[in-house]
């Protein structure tokens, strides 16, 4: 028998060794058009990162010693060109001399793989723009980073590989940006396991730049100008396009083999495809995914080679081994955090029609009393019908990866929310906790099935009427404080419990905590009382997370000047002590950090190691509000490790006096109140006072622009934009308007007296340092976006400004 093989690498390479293992006498032939036949694709960002330093460990095998170990002939640089199915002969270019051949088959294999997607924009063939598919195009952005001594670079799609090259270039000392056209990073997960990446971006001080796409690139002096959608130009040396790939199936359509819906080579379960005599493996190959049924890619290197292995066995043997689809499972790395997928994310789902409810945990790496527990989020898509595992997914610094394969096993196995239940893991305190988060994920689920909670997503929360409900905080009062969803009380769960029978019964209750669990408790109580009551899905650390702003447009700098370093003087030591809150979960960190400032002494101070993500950002707040400083927070591996200096004045909390400052909630978009806002506002800041404006609900007409341009919306958003002003322009007087008589009589006045425009003041209030909130719920509710708001504004909620209003002697409410 003679079997040819089109394409290495993972699926071409693994079928010819496993022909080989079942067929000694048989002639093997493989195509390839590169000069690899097998390379760790996957590592390839690694090596341009230097992480893998030496080139050589890249190669699996080489076309030498496929020869001597397979006794198999790889013919590298020989392009495929034709497939004559009824003669059974290939068509091949020997693309170093350039000689076309013909060579015949008993059988067939079709591994092309896929192709990077390189859209036709203006500007894409610039020197400088990169795809990476394999070790030629590696070599290429490595030998120009070198030779151009690059400093900035753009990356053009979030996907794993996109990810994993920023995270590999700015290791290797590069600035790095990303631009994703989603709304999010990475489309295998869903936007709450998403927007932990984005957060942990910020962190790292990756750019990245959601809902924006490229329009144009333009060579200049100096670099690349990268022309965005939004107007945005921004300078790099490089550019790394990672948009996608589709299956390469020219040679396939050309040879009448059937394609499929999704564009890929159609194969039925023994990978055979509409010819009997051919076969296909890899990238290209179109499959039913097992969890919808439906026909679906597999860009991915496990699969591949399992295809690869199984198609062997059928062209040796006769179809008998039966190929069962792949579910899709991936993971990667991005910086310190581990993110991965198995199965449907709910945007698949909802794309597909298959109804699912999902649910959200938070737990421990390892039993939180061990040292080192940091924190995972996962998220279970799953049917309400009979809890059929659909999709899982997992980010967090350690762990990820042994709950991704148990979920995946699950799933792959058509199994339901119980078996997580009944999961067993190897427990040990360094490896797990008794109840895992797992395990937790299905009895979260579990409760949710059998009715003994309601729960409510972060995204029906923003959407919901808030006159109809009540937002019930149960987390501690040092935790409320620091941030807590606008509109909410505080009833802790700990020691508040009779406060529950005086909530109202004709709304229903919204109950939060840190991650769900206190939640749930306070909800059974809640229920049993006779209230109508959800949990919010995740708590308030997926609210927030998913709620914070996502994108970190990054402007590149000139490079800084160096700075002249003095000798150290004598420094003074201070005591000191160490606090251990690894593995707790809120509030367990903040009350740690409590109870140890309490044991100092003005001027002493104390270092806190926590691994709850969320601390980084709420010790600040902690410490501003307590009268303490704080000296430096950092995050190595996920361990968040601050350390404060106890303050020598009262805390502002416990009753100490406001400083001078002054804050302004703007909540009337009419003219004349418009105006005095700023002119208070003015005159204050005139003072060297430090003022804040806080603009909700019709307040939020007074700072939009005239002239936002194109801004996408939904149906209610956009009714609500051609019943509101669009900017201070078009705003009325509280009396005397007169359709619209009033307010122009009024602003003719003011020009013939000399008076400043409100355009003028709010100029004014800007160039005087006078700080800009918008209400980031009051927003949602009307349907008002960033882009429409003047520049200089920042988003935030209630917390924001209570903690400014903590922080000043007046606050006044026009």
């Amino acid at each position: 028998m003679k079997y040819l093989i089109v394409g290495g690498v993972a699926g071409g390479a693994s079928t010819a060794a496993r022909l080989r293992r079942l067929d000694e006498n048989a002639e093997i032939i493989m195509f390839e058009r590169g000069e690899y036949i097998s390379y760790a694709n996957c590592g390839l960002p690694y090596y341009i990162g230097e992480l893998i330093y030496e080139r050589e460990k890249l190669f699996v095998q080489t076309p030498e010693s496929f020869a001597a170990r397979f006794n198999i002939e790889a013919r590298v640089c020989s392009e495929v060109e034709r497939v004559d199915t009824g003669k059974k002969v290939i068509t091949v270019r020997d693309l170093a001399s350039g000689r076309v051949y013909e060579e015949a088959y008993d059988k067939l294999v079709l591994s092309p793989g896929a192709a990077p997607v390189r859209p036709p924009l203006e500007g894409i063939d610039t020197e400088g723009i990169f795809t990476l598919r394999n070790v030629n195009d590696t070599d290429r952005v490595k030998e120009y980073i070198e030779d151009h001594d690059v400093k900035r670079a753009l990356i053009v799609g979030a996907g794993f590989i996109g990810l994993e090259m920023a995270e590999n270039l700015h290791e290797y000392g590069i600035k790095v940006s990303v631009v994703e056209m989603a709304d999010q990073v990475m489309t295998p997960v869903d936007y709450e396991i998403a927007s932990v990446v984005h957060q942990h971006f910020k962190s790292k001080g990756v750019g990245l730049h959601l809902q924006e796409a490229v329009t144009a690139f333009r060579p200049v002096e100096g670099g690349i100008d990268v022309v965005l959608r939004s107007g945005l130009v921004t300078r790099v040396d490089m550019v790394l396009l990672s948009i996608g790939v589709r299956p390469d199936v020219k040679l396939a359509r050309e040879a009448g083999l059937e394609i499929g819906e999704t564009g890929g080579i159609k194969v039925n379960e023994y990978m055979q495809t509409s010819h009997p005599d051919v076969y296909a493996v890899g990238d290209a190959v179109e499959f039913p995914n097992p969890v919808s049924g439906r026909p679906a890619l597999a860009f991915l290197a496990g699969p591949a080679n399992k295809q690869g292995r199984i198609c062997a066995d059928n062209v040796a043997c006769g179809n008998h081994q039966k190929y069962k689809g792949s579910i899709n499972t991936a993971i990667a790395k991005v910086f310190d955090l581990t993110v991965g997928a198995a199965g449907l994310s709910a945007k698949m789902l909802d794309r597909l029609q298959i109804p699912y409810r999902e649910a959200i945990v938070h737990g421990a790496s390892h039993a939180g009393y061990y040292p080192g527990a940091v924190m995972m989020d996962i998220k279970i898509n799953f049917s309400p019908e009979d809890g059929r595992l659909l999709g899982a997914q997992a980010v967090g610094v350690d762990g990820v990866d042994k709950r991704l394969e148990m979920m995946s096993a699950v799933i792959r196995g058509g199994g339901t929310i119980y078996d997580l239940m009944e999961l067993e893991q190897a427990y040990a305190p360094p490896y797990s906790s008794a109840k895992d988060p797992v395990n937790m994920a299905g009895f979260v689920a579990d409760n949710m099935l059998s009715g003994k909670v309601k729960v409510m997503s972060w995204r029906e929360l923003r959407a919901t009427d808030r006159s109809g409900v009540m937002l019930v905080d149960v987390r501690s009062a040092e935790e409320f404080a620091m941030g807590s969803i606008e509109g909410a009380v505080n009833i802790p769960l700990d020691g508040s419990r009779a406060e529950f029978r005086n909530l109202p019964k004709d709304r229903t209750i919204v109950v939060f905590c840190a991650i769900g669990l206190r939640g749930y408790i306070a909800a059974r109580v809640l229920m049993q009382l006779g209230y109508e009551v959800v949990n919010l899905n995740g708590g308030y650390r997926t609210y927030a997370t998913a709620m914070a702003e996502q994108g970190n447009p990054l402007k590149y700098a000139e490079p800084e000047k160096p700075v002249e370093v003095k000798a150290p003087g004598k420094v003074e030591e201070k005591k000191s002590i160490a606090i251990d809150a690894c593995g707790l979960q809120c509030p367990g960190p903040v009350l740690k950090l409590k109870s140890g400032m309490e044991q100092l002494q003005a001027g002493e101070r104390l270092e806190i190691k926590v691994t709850d993500q969320g601390f980084s950002r709420d010790v600040a707040s902690w410490a501003k509000m307590t009268g303490n400083q704080l000296v430096d927070v950092k995050e190595e591996k996920g361990i968040i490790t601050a350390i404060l200096e106890k303050g020598g004045g009262a805390c502002p909390v416990a009753g100490g006096k406001p400083s001078n400052n002054k804050t302004l909630i703007v909540f009337s978009d009419d003219l004349d109140k418009a105006l005095a806002s700023f002119v208070i506002a003015n005159g204050a800041a005139s003072t060297g006072r430090k003022v804040t404006m806080f603009f909700t609900f019709w307040g939020l007409n007074v700072i939009k622009k005239e002239r936002p341009g194109a801004v996408k919306k939904d149906a209610m958003g956009k009714m609500f934009g051609m019943m509101l002003p669009s900017g201070s322009r078009e705003l009325s007087l509280s009396k005397m308007n007169m359709m619209g008589i009033g307010s122009r009589m009024m602003r003719k006045i003011m020009r013939d007296k000399r008076i400043d425009s409100l355009e003028s003041l709010i100029e004014q209030a800007k160039a005087n340092g006078v700080e800009f909130i918008a209400c980031q719920m009051s927003m949602d509710v009307m349907g008002i976006t960033r882009e429409e708001l003047i520049d200089g504004v920042n988003v935030g909620g209630v917390a924001t400004y209570l903690e400014r209003a903590e922080e000043a002697n007046v606050n006044l409410f026009v």
